[in-house]
């Protein structure tokens, strides 16, 4: 990797040391920027931290899908094209986890944390920020920013923010589970038998339903009701909608055969959570029961009657700010621009999008570095680009946290047919990023997007090259 040699006379301040605060450090120093990275933990932790490292993953271990095709995919091979430091620990501490991309937490954190700490370019600060460096300043606080920092940007921006509730899911361990009961398998066999799947009878289901929607939950002020994030939804809260309703959610059956042939009526998924094969995390059990009801409720899951939790679920307040009111499309303030905002706190959702955030932050910087004038943004036809479509042109009124979708993409413009879609979007996508990079100066490789259900041919192997930038 070359890097540019045109560099801001002062160092680039990156506060938070997330995903997207490591992202945004790394693109910058592999670009020759001076960089100072604060990270205030291990001195002051968060309520949902529990170590020292950068990237510390604490919802779940899934950077969600990784088919090319997905946009969630296609934003991991984007950001791949200018280097990404996230993209690549999380390949280096991959786990099975059948057509997604999920990650050993701690071998993931641990290289992240490692390849900042060496470079030469970063200097690190382990220390709280109460307030705004001076100069350039890339605030990557996450949801869970310090009240302190907190007040200063409320200050700043002169109102609240809004705010929504997050849920974590529950950790087993491994050994503690009835391997008679469960069965491996992927959803229609895609990536192999990478799940744990737990079948339960209707009988099984109507029971464990009853109990989990009379368990005893953590209760919620009466304003705070309707501030859980969609995507992420206590399965107590999913499983109130209606009787049925888990069974076409996280614990749907369909593409899940038992190795006996039969049709279960539900089935719960476990994930491998680390390279040891020692833990597993139940997808999409995200709660806020009480510790000793979710151990009580979640032992009726067939397979799990001996459960042993390594973690239980738990919920944590997000925090973000009303973007398409304060940002412009380079994720600066408008009442400040030296400052911009990167990650969670933008309102994206998911560790993927925040880390992209951070990523399209540097490379915004590093063409601000060259020129007098405002770098063209991305077009909203790329996954990169989409993101900060949804965080500039929302409504206002109507602004919530979103993850990678197409629909944010701006519209094809062309009949085509529905299974056909997904393979232009992603087509058109790796075309406009190619030209941008090649206006921008920036060198980048695309691998090829070919897939058996959908090849493309244009776009794959696209490239777009400079002496000026590179990845």
């Amino acid at each position: 990797m070359t890097t540019d040699t045109r560099t801001l006379a002062h160092p680039i301040h990156v506060v938070g040391a997330g995903l997207a605060g490591s992202e945004c450090a790394y693109q910058l120093a592999s670009r020759g920027q001076r960089v100072v990275l604060w990270e205030m933990r291990p001195d002051r932790s968060t309520p949902a931290h529990s170590t020292p490292d950068f990237a510390e993953l604490v919802c779940s271990n899934s950077l969600r899908s990784d088919d090319p095709h997905h946009a969630a995919g296609l934003l991991k091979r984007e950001m791949e094209a200018f280097g990404s430091l996230i993209i690549g620990a999380a390949r280096e501490a991959a786990v099975p986890a059948g057509s997604a991309l999920a990650v050993d937490r701690d071998l993931f954190a641990a290289s992240v944390t490692k390849t900042l700490e060496e470079h030469p370019k970063i200097e690190i600060r382990r220390t709280e920020v109460v307030d705004f460096p001076e100069g350039k300043v890339v605030m990557a606080t996450g949801p869970l920013t310090s009240e302190a920092l907190a007040t200063r940007l409320g200050d700043l921006l002169g109102s609240e923010y809004l705010y929504f509730y997050d849920a974590i899911a529950p950790i087993v361990e491994a050994d503690s589970l009835d391997y008679d009961i469960l069965f491996r398998a992927s959803r229609y066999g895609k990536g192999g038998d990478d799940y744990l799947n737990a079948p339960m009878t209707k009988e099984q289901y109507d029971h464990f339903y009853d109990e989990l929607v009379k368990a005893t939950v953590l209760e919620l002020r009466d304003f705070e009701q309707n501030l859980f994030f969609e995507g992420c939804l206590p399965i107590e809260e999913i499983a109130r909608r209606g009787r049925e309703t888990l069974c076409f959610g996280p614990m749907k059956p369909v593409g899940l055969t038992p190795p006996d042939g039969s049709r279960p009526w539900a089935v719960v998924q476990l994930r491998q959570e680390n390279l040891a094969q020692t833990h597993y995390n139940l997808v999409g059990f995200q709660s806020r029961m009480s510790w000793g009801e979710q151990k009580r409720v979640l032992r009726l899951i067939p397979g799990l009657g001996s459960a042993e939790f390594v973690r239980l679920g738990q919920i944590h307040r997000n925090t973000f700010i009303n973007s398409p009111t304060h940002l412009d499309k380079h994720y600066r303030l408008k009442s400040e621009p030296r400052l911009r905002l990167a990650g969670q706190i933008t309102g994206v959702e998911g560790y993927l999008e925040s880390a992209a955030t951070g990523l399209l932050n540097a490379l915004y910087l590093s063409l601000e570095a060259s020129s007098s004038s405002a770098p063209e943004p991305l077009p909203a036809n790329t996954a990169l680009g989409a993101l900060a479509r949804h965080l500039t042109e929302t409504p206002a009124k109507r602004f919530q946290p979103a993850n990678i979708n197409y629909g944010l993409f701006e519209p094809l413009g062309l009949r085509i047919k529905k299974r056909e879609r997904r393979a232009a979007y992603a087509q058109r996508a790796q075309q406009e990023l190619v030209s941008w990079a090649s206006r921008a100066g920036f060198d980048i490789t695309l691998a090829p997007f070919q897939t058996q259900d959908a090849p493309l041919e244009a776009a794959s192997g696209a490239t777009a090259s400079s002496a000026n930038h590179s990845s």
